[in-house]
């Protein structure tokens, strides 16, 4: 630990750090266990989605919320609530003899975890407030943070190869005691002397929203997309957007102040990382299937793999910060951006080689780690520094909640794209299998799940999900690509404007 913190800050340091490390965890090291979840728990393919997205949904539910009442309560204080209650929430998921306890316990540990990160941030804002000591503190922050979702697919592979499943959940609850015992001796308690208001309406509107959404996404194809009950919630999900927005525009202290968007940095930041988690994060949770079935490596193997995609993203944020120095982050976040879509085309061209292995896959992984890396820290420095510092902390907030809504939407969005890419390919080497049958089928294969029918051989199996996991890298790659041109045309409206000029019709 460096030597410019007193004792005090080392113990409050340790136990940020022990309380962000659980957080990346847990949303990089499930992914690595969706397979095994599949075959002992016999969770179904919009299971394992829901069990990914119940954590991510309940994280931006509470992301605003928690902030305000931090600073009206304690800091110290919810933050040690919040540290308690997701070591308890992680029990319950390492005890769950089912995937609907399961689900349910992964909401209330997104929850408690989505809380434990906010309370986290402003705890380390109150206590290291001297720019040496600052930087120091939240450059360890970060690296720890970085740690957790990068190795978090071996972390998650390698429990399970040498103990269950359910460690991966349990090993929180270690974490969270010693966690405890560090903030409780070292932390002091702080509130803010102007506390903001509880945005109710906000919260509760912006959550239906979302969740409305990805579960229509999710449960589209059995519910039918244009049937009453999938027109009704997709109804529900356009409704509470627009109540969302209104509560914010007449609220007197809002969640959501919309005139920041105004400002033409935060605004293309804030595409940066809606963009980040439209492609890069949300495939995280579907390439463990691919390198477990699709490339037929197993848990541990699949999970050094996954290292290749995410270990650029802890080496590349220092040269990120001086090609933003250099070359201005209006440049710098939709080349990151593009940078991602050409690492997902080169894994679609990896995955439909004669013969697809880890090695056909490396250069699209290594790429798409790199934009990654090139792309998050700009992101996050230029949506707080590009507004004023008594709007820093919102600023953040919309920035988490971009990317949490991001993330939920487009693990869903993914999910279904891997489905009807299998499907597609099944339909026509099994062409006289009923409909509902084939997308049966379809999302079994999709899930990992070795299926054995008449007529229906390992090499159709193995090709329909080069087929699905296909069109789920093209979105990916293309989807990066046209969120990476918004976001150029909104931090450079002269060099388009110069270009038309340049170049009349």
């Amino acid at each position: 630990m460096p030597t410019e913190l007193s004792r005090r800050g080392t113990v409050v340091l340790s136990a940020m750090c022990l309380a962000c490390l659980m957080f990346g965890l847990e949303i990089s090291s499930i992914p690595a266990i969706l397979p095994t979840l599949e075959q002992v728990l016999h969770a179904d393919y919009k299971q394992l989605q829901w069990v990914m997205n119940a954590y991510t949904i309940a994280v931006t539910t509470v992301l605003m919320a928690t902030g305000t009442l931090a600073d009206r309560y304690g800091r110290k204080r919810f933050f040690l609530i919040s540290v308690a209650a997701f070591g308890l929430t992680s029990l319950l998921c390492g005890v769950a003899g089912s995937v609907a306890p399961l689900i349910v316990a992964r909401f209330l540990q997104g929850l408690s975890g989505g809380a434990m990160l906010i309370c986290q941030i402003a705890v380390l804002s109150h206590e290291f407030q001297g720019g040496r000591v600052r930087a120091i503190a939240w450059g360890w922050w970060g690296v720890i943070f970085g740690i957790g979702l990068g190795f978090g697919p071996i972390i998650g592979g390698g429990i399970v190869a040498v103990s269950s499943w359910q460690w991966v959940f349990l090993v929180h609850v270690v974490l969270a005691v010693l966690t405890l015992a560090l903030g409780v001796t070292g932390v002091h308690e702080s509130k803010d002397p102007q506390p903001g208001h509880l945005d109710i309406a906000g919260i509760l509107t912006l959550s239906l929203a979302v969740f409305c959404l990805a579960f229509y996404i999710t449960q589209g194809p059995d519910i039918g997309f244009a049937s009453p009950t999938g027109l009704a919630v997709l109804g529900s999900s356009v409704a509470s957007l627009v109540a969302f927005v209104i509560a914010e525009r007449v609220s007197p202290r809002p969640m959501f102040d919309f005139s920041v968007f105004r400002i033409r940095p935060f605004s293309g930041a804030i595409v940066g990382s809606s963009a980040m988690n439209t492609s890069y994060w949300p495939f995280m949770i579907y390439l463990p299937i691919w390198f477990q079935f699709g490339l037929g490596y197993d848990s541990v193997f699949a999970g050094m793999a996954l290292l290749a995609y995410t270990l650029p993203t802890l080496v590349m944020p220092p040269f990120a910060e001086r090609l933003s120095l250099r070359y201005q982050p209006s440049l710098v976040i939709p080349a990151g951006l593009f940078t991602i879509g050409l690492g997902f085309i080169l894994m679609k061209f990896g995955s439909a080689a004669s013969q697809p292995n880890w090695l056909t896959m490396l250069p699209g992984c290594l790429i798409a780690g790199i934009g990654l890396g090139i792309t998050n820290t700009p992101v996050t420095n230029t949506t707080t520094g590009s507004v004023s510092s008594d709007r820093a902390g919102m600023a953040s907030g919309i920035d988490m909640s971009a990317r949490m809504v991001a993330l939920a939407v487009n693990i869903a969005v993914m999910g279904f794209i891997l489905a009807s890419g299998v499907q597609a390919h099944l339909r026509g080497a099994i062409p006289n299998l009923g409909a509902s049958e084939l997308h049966r089928l379809a999302e079994q294969i999709a899930a990992g799940n070795a299926v054995s029918m008449p007529g229906l051989s390992p090499s159709v199996v193995h090709a329909a999900l080069v087929n699905g996991f296909g069109w789920v890298m093209l979105y990916g790659g293309i989807g990066v690509w046209i969120m990476a041109a918004i976001s150029f045309m909104i931090f450079n409206p002269r060099s388009l404007a110069e270009a038309k000029v340049q170049c009349p019709e």
